[in-house]
């Protein structure tokens, strides 16, 4: 992995305009996606296991893979901004930043207005604590 890009925690709110439009579109993808995997499935059941796949079958697996491109690349470009996205429906993602020396996550979910918390490496979404913005005195310009 490259090195990561490490945010301040002004250069995350910068970013965040842009990350809720990606992010939002991800979920509308997302939910796309799912309602095509719901639809090939209920074909698929009733389909025959030795016939040709049907022309709708057919329509509905296109489309599945369709939607899975967009993610992915919509991901992409969540990735290419520097930061990752975490869980999909509920829009969260994470900023590398630094803390007293070490890597941290600036965390923020889709419902949040702003970035209000970190969490360390490791503690994942249930470890998020708030920011306390003298903690990132040193890493806002």
């Amino acid at each position: 992995m490259a090195d990561p890009r490490i945010f301040s925690l002004d250069e995350a709110e910068r970013a965040l305009p842009l990350v809720r439009k990606i992010v939002a579109d991800v979920q509308r993808v997302y939910e796309e996606w799912r309602e095509a995997v719901a639809s090939y499935e209920l074909v698929a059941a009733g389909a025959k296991a030795d016939g040709p796949e049907s022309e709708a079958l057919e329509q509905l697996r296109t489309d599945v893979a369709r939607y899975a491109e967009q993610m992915a690349g919509l991901i992409d470009e969540v990735q290419e901004i520097g930061c990752e996205l975490k869980d999909v429906r509920l829009g969260l993602v994470d900023f590398y930043a630094l803390l007293d020396d070490r890597l941290v996550y600036l965390c923020w979910r889709m419902d949040e207005q702003s970035i209000t918390h970190w969490h360390e490496l490791d503690a994942g979404f249930g470890g998020r604590q708030p920011i306390d913005q003298s903690l990132f005195q040193g890493i806002v310009p």
